[in-house]
């Protein structure tokens, strides 16, 4: 299995400090090139390997971590998403709900996904908490994730779980959305909660 970040901002370097952690393997990618990413990656680890967009849409998942404004281009940047899992740790802070035509900002960026396992999880904690060790007096700190896709969230979960997180599930992007999208300019309720899972 291959893991791919793409973003690398504030969240996209907090999850591959978190691959680096556990020895795994990960692509990071950005507006950026590889070679302005290189300097941050080996910071981090040797483990975290810079690369193209086109690289990192090829990995057989996919997180994003760049501004939602941008899931378009990402999605626009991959031949296909065919059976490819897309997790989704953006949010969508300041835009209207309406812009989404009556569906939670994951569920309308999904779409533009086309035959993608999209999964939404790593949203919720703020980049400073999720770069942090999850091992936390003998717990583990909570990821919540949810999908359309029942099968999907087994291997997002067995991902939380190798990264040393616990995961939570929240259920379909529909019953997930109220708990943990951004709502315009409102945060929602599960929004920055620190739980850790003992």
């Amino acid at each position: 299995m291959t893991y791919a970040i793409i973003g690398f901002g504030a969240v996209g370097q907090a999850l591959a400090k978190a691959f680096a952690r556990k020895d795994i393997d990960v692509l990071v990618a950005a507006r950026r090139s590889p070679d302005q990413l290189a300097d941050q990656a080996k910071a981090i680890g040797a483990r975290v390997k810079p690369v193209s967009l086109a690289e990192a849409t090829s990995a057989d998942v996919v997180i994003l971590a760049m501004p939602f404004s941008e899931h378009g281009k990402v999605a626009d940047a991959a031949a296909s998403w065919e059976g490819r899992i897309v997790i989704d740790a953006t949010n969508a802070y300041g835009i209207p709900l309406a812009d989404f035509g009556g569906l939670w900002a994951s569920a309308h960026a999904a779409k533009n996904y086309g035959g993608a396992r999209f999964v939404k999880a790593f949203n919720h904690l703020p980049a400073a908490k999720l770069a942090l060790d999850p091992a936390v007096n003998g717990g583990r700190r909570v990821i919540f994730v949810s999908s359309d896709d029942p099968a999907a969230l087994e291997p997002v979960a067995e991902l939380t779980t190798k990264l040393g997180f616990a995961p939570v599930s929240l259920g379909t992007l529909a019953e997930s959305g109220p708990l943990v999208s951004a709502r315009e300019d409102h945060w929602s309720p599960l929004d920055f909660q620190d739980l850790v899972k003992v």
